[in-house]
């Protein structure tokens, strides 16, 4: 039947080295057997050293990626990634209160993996008050949701907190990523607090590694892949936390210093899950 195979969205950039992004978003899709489309938002010229040059899209060719993909697909879930700001933010947030494009995973990129900001006052606010109202789940890492919350986390109550914080906002579903830090660390700590008040904590080993790049993408990408399959929301993230993990473990040499995560190895862990 036309339109039965599950398919998913990604609203994000281009990353022109494939480590993260749209291109991370997409090798997620397909490793977990869905079909990926997306709305290019960005174009960014990086490679493992670091990033080069940007440039954002047309917002009327963004709306226009939406109208036509619309017109055509069944797209049963979708996830944001870098939106960089607030036009493109409110130009995303109108066209996915257009259209039917199912439940929104909503990866709020406000900074890198070291707490450095990347967003203007002007886009956080944003995507503070208008796109995440929207999320069906949300994963902020540690950096933030301090900056969402206004919260110091310096420990698991606190971790907790900011959640509830969060979820405040309009989320249903949050998770909040452990801190990663490279001294003296053994274990990450994932918080996840559900729609329906359900609480858990997701734990895996600290990898020192540089090849993280596409980490929260994956994850991100994971969630709303599972979701367009029929999964509920705890599987999903259940799911995209041991794919993610996965990924991470498993190191790819790819890259002269920052790479990318080895989705190889997360998809021999579809293998073995799915067989």
């Amino acid at each position: 039947m036309i339109n039965d195979f599950p398919q998913v969205l990604t609203i994000a950039g281009s990353d022109s080295d494939g480590s993260a992004g749209l291109q991370a978003d997409l090798h997620t899709f397909f490793i977990r057997n869905t079909y990926g489309m997306s709305v290019l938002v960005a174009a960014v010229a990086g490679n493992s050293y670091g990033i080069h040059a940007a440039e954002t899209l047309p917002l009327e060719f963004i709306e226009k990626q939406f109208e036509v993909l619309a017109d055509d697909f069944h797209i049963r879930a979708s996830k944001t990634g870098m939106l960089s700001d607030d036009k493109l933010i409110e130009t995303v947030v109108k066209a996915y209160q257009k259209y039917n494009f199912g439940p929104l995973v909503v990866d709020p990129v406000i900074t890198t993996k070291h707490g450095a900001q990347l967003l203007k006052e002007s886009a956080f606010k944003a995507l503070k008050e208008q796109l995440l109202p929207l999320a069906t789940v949300a994963t902020p890492n540690f950096f933030e949701a301090q900056l969402l919350t206004g919260r110091v986390i310096d420990s698991e109550q606190q971790q907790v907190a900011a959640a509830k914080d969060i979820q405040a906002l309009g989320v249903q579903n949050v998770i909040v990523k452990g801190w990663h830090n490279q001294e003296n660390q053994n274990e990450v700590a994932d918080y996840v607090l559900l729609a329906d008040g359900t609480e858990f904590w997701l734990r895996h080993p600290y990898f020192i590694t540089t090849h993280i790049n596409g980490t929260g993408d994956t994850l991100s990408a994971t969630i709303a892949a599972e979701i367009s399959k029929g999964q509920d929301i705890a599987t999903a993230i259940r799911i995209a936390h041991d794919i993610t993990t996965t990924a991470i473990a498993h190191e790819i040499a790819v890259g002269h210093k920052f790479g990318p995560i080895n989705h190889w190895a997360a998809q021999t862990y579809k293998q073995k899950e799915d067989n």
